[in-house]
């Protein structure tokens, strides 16, 4: 049996005293656990003490009307599920309150008392489903976040292996080139071009090495990190030849949290990346600094810009994405023949904000 049948809470408000006592025991007689409260002031005080799964909420009580004391909720944060119990000719507020949240309302009419089961039961079921599809919607937020996770310690383990790995064999072999070099300069001179052609790929096959390392682990633990990081993808994509990266961000800025440093390198990186397939721009713009107790990130190309419903696809979403991770707001800004301008924005403590509240969502 669920809670929409049986065991649910409920707290009904009505300063009616005899009508009140009708109510309570119809809905006590269908197996719920009912509190009362005959004016706002009482329910108000009940509230504080404890949410019930449902409110019946008269309209026009004596002390407070339904939207004051709805106005008092939302002020004191309280979030309880609701629904309207309105007399003849209060359609039009009771109409107005369904737009403030309430989940249905029953008239005060001779039907009320037969009606009034089928109504709260229709209400808590729908408070069920909605329950059951938010914590779907939080298993699978956090399903994502591990698949991240994961994903993001097999990198850092493979881009450690290849630093300390095969980068360290390379060069020992590149050394052993340098030295066989050396030994047969004199006695196999015909030998030695192919000796200095060998040691030159192996350079390279280093330097790509390092190159795919840098990529695969781009932010160490350093508060600074991130800053110096984000230099080097600017480095980089300027090395590739088809246009030019730079940082505007003279002053280094401390991050002190790894995840969020590593997320936000890692949507530097996708917008860059998105720059160079699609934008067709002559330079990007990395920006990184903090603004109103937030860490403010942007990158900004001076390209074609976005046409009107165009968009970046999965890049985007893998972007908006890791921005939820760390409790940050993700934005892109672009008008067409006038480039793309990506921002995020993460507030200080954001993320453990986040983890502090497994109901947060995106």
């Amino acid at each position: 049996m669920t809670k929409a049948t049986s065991g649910a809470k409920i707290l009904v408000v009505d300063d009616d005293e005899g009508l009140l006592i009708l109510m309570a025991e119809t809905l006590r007689g269908e197996g719920y656990t009912v509190s009362t409260a005959n004016s706002g002031a009482a329910a108000l005080e009940t509230l504080a003490r404890e949410t019930p799964d449902l409110m019946l909420l008269d309209l026009k009580l004596s002390d407070v009307g339904g939207p004051e004391l709805l106005k008092r909720l939302r002020k004191d944060h309280l979030k309880v599920a609701f629904i309207v119990v309105t007399g003849q000719g209060d359609e039009k507020v009771a109409v107005e309150v369904m737009k403030e949240g309430a989940l249905d309302y029953v008239m005060k009419d001779t039907a009320l008392l037969d009606l009034l089961p089928a109504v709260v039961k229709r209400a808590l079921t729908a408070i069920e489903r909605d329950r059951a599809l938010a914590e779907a919607e939080r298993t699978r937020q956090r399903l994502q976040q591990e698949i991240l996770e994961v994903s993001e310690r097999e990198q850092h383990r493979i881009g450690q292996d290849l630093h300390d790995g095969l980068g360290q064999q390379l060069t020992a072999i590149e050394m052993m080139c340098a030295s066989l070099k050396a030994d047969i300069a004199e006695r196999q001179p015909d030998l030695k071009q192919q000796v200095e052609r060998i040691g030159g790929l192996l350079r390279e096959a280093i330097a790509q090495t390092r190159s795919m390392a840098r990529g695969l682990v781009p932010v160490k633990d350093a508060p600074e990190a991130l800053w110096a990081s984000l230099f080097d993808l600017a480095e980089r994509t300027t090395a590739v030849g088809r246009l030019t990266c730079r940082v505007d961000a003279p002053d280094p800025v401390m991050v002190n949290d790894a995840v969020t440093a590593g997320h936000l390198y890692r949507i530097a990186q996708e917008a860059v990346n998105n720059a160079l397939k699609h934008s067709d721009a002559k330079e990007i713009v990395i920006r990184l600094g903090r603004r109103r107790g937030a860490l403010e990130l942007s990158i900004a190309d001076n390209g074609r810009g976005l046409a009107d419903g165009e968009n970046r696809g999965l890049g985007l979403q893998v972007m908006q994405h890791r921005a939820a991770m760390i409790g940050g707001e993700l934005a892109v800004e672009s008008k067409a023949g006038k480039g793309v301008t990506v921002r995020c924005v993460v507030k200080d403590g954001a993320r453990e904000i986040r983890q502090a509240n497994p109901a947060a969502t995106r």
